[in-house]
């Protein structure tokens, strides 16, 4: 059976963005600093979770091992769109969760206005890769049981306030993991990984 691999970048608070959303990386109010040393291990161990045109720019033609699918909320996407990208990953399969896009923004992109529970399970069962979810944070509230992986790229900052890791999350539904995986890049960044125990 696939995975679902929550791999998403946080602050050492666990925000993934900011109160108001928007690229938590991007030259506007961005609080992720994206270092040489992050890009390369990027490009070299999750290679696929780069977008098309960072892909082509830094001459990226790897397909990755890790993923073939890519699930993300409305807003995740609309990051995307914001910057003229309909697909932001035309190398994957390419699912938005969405009760209010009603028209496809592009071809290859299925909008899924069903429970998300239901469709990331329907994509377990069928053969391929892993499954990578991209955000944001109320999808991965939604999907909170059914994750079996998460790497977290820590960065070294706290904001305080903003969008947590999981949101839109009530009760208390304790998820043991098993550490995996530990990176701690020159800048800062730490790569941490957890299979679910």
């Amino acid at each position: 059976m696939r995975t679902l691999t929550y791999y998403v970048a946080t602050t050492l608070d666990g925000f993934i963005a900011g109160p108001e959303g928007g690229d938590p990386s991007g030259p506007a109010g961005g609080f992720f600093d994206v270092t040489p040393d992050y890009l390369e291990h990027v490009v070299t161990h999750y290679p696929e979770t780069l977008p098309g045109p960072a892909r082509e720019l830094l001459g990226v033609t790897a397909p990755g091992t890790r993923f073939d699918t890519v699930v993300e909320g409305r807003r995740s996407y609309q990051l995307g769109l914001d910057a003229g990208l309909a697909d932001a990953y035309p190398h994957l399969r390419h699912y938005v969760f969405s009760r209010t896009l009603t028209a496809r923004p592009d071809a290859a992109v299925e909008v899924v206005a069903t429970d998300p529970v239901e469709k990331v399970r329907e994509l377990k069962a069928r053969p391929g890769g892993g499954i990578w979810l991209v955000g944001g944070g109320e999808l991965a509230g939604a999907l909170y049981p059914e994750i079996d992986e998460l790497v977290l790229k820590v960065n070294p900052v706290t904001i305080g306030a903003g969008i947590p890791l999981f949101a839109g999350k009530t009760g208390v539904d304790p998820r043991a993991f098993t550490p995996a995986e530990q990176t701690v890049l020159p800048g800062g960044v730490m790569f941490l990984s957890y299979a679910r125990a």
